[in-house]
């Protein structure tokens, strides 16, 4: 773990900003297209932690965006090349625009200052989409990234981060992938080669988590 100064330092809120991906409905609400992550995700403590850090975020100022992936209706321009783009297609629950499958999920607060952007197709939800043109534009030399899954999205997240010269910080128990155990394995094995891994009470300890948010 980071020092608590290192650590302070990496997260000034002036040039910090909080990333969630995938919390949306359909990913980890109660009727999710994929309940197995779905139970991980709130089972392990990562989407209460994920909302935890948002509440703080907006409390110290920090920016917050929210990454979705969702998909037209009729599936145009919609990405094909790989297995799992083509297993989404037979969801019951498919997470198209204006749907409430693409909602940010409860517990996690979104306030007026937060921004939201759509993907619609890819892996990633940094490459590809407005987020690295935002976060220059908010200074942002930290990016600190949660949600979900620990199998996909968070590590396309954490390369892309590091490829366009953000510091990357990643509270471990803020993330969550299937099965459980594949999450620390990603963690020990390949995020604390990029990354800066900590803890969510270390973050909110650098950002003075707002009362009444545990």
């Amino acid at each position: 773990m980071p020092s608590d100064a290192r650590l302070a330092g990496q997260l000034d809120p002036a040039s910090t900003v909080l990333l969630t991906v995938e919390c949306q409905r359909g990913v980890v609400g109660p009727d999710s297209a994929l309940p197995e992550l779905a139970e991980e995700a709130r089972g392990s403590g990562a989407l209460a932690n994920v909302a935890r850090l948002v509440a703080a975020a907006h409390h110290a100022g920090v920016q917050v965006l929210h990454a979705v992936a969702e998909r037209r209706p009729d599936g145009r321009g919609a990405s094909r090349n790989a297995r799992l783009f083509r297993a989404a297609e037979r969801l019951p629950v498919r997470q198209t625009t204006g749907s409430p499958a693409v909602r940010i999920a409860d517990p996690i607060p979104v306030s007026a200052d937060d921004l939201v952007v759509r993907r619609f197709h890819g892996l990633s939800p940094i490459a590809g989409t407005e987020v690295d043109a935002l976060l220059r534009n908010f200074g942002c030399r930290t990016l600190v990234v949660t949600g979900v899954s620990a199998n996909v999205a968070i590590p396309n997240a954490v390369f892309d981060a590091v490829n366009l010269g953000y510091t990357a910080v990643v509270p471990a128990d803020a993330i969550a992938g299937v099965p459980a155990d594949y999450t620390p394995a990603l963690v020990r094995h390949t995020l604390t080669l990029v990354a800066t891994v900590t803890r969510t009470d270390d973050v909110l300890a650098c950002w003075r988590e707002p009362p009444g948010t545990r």
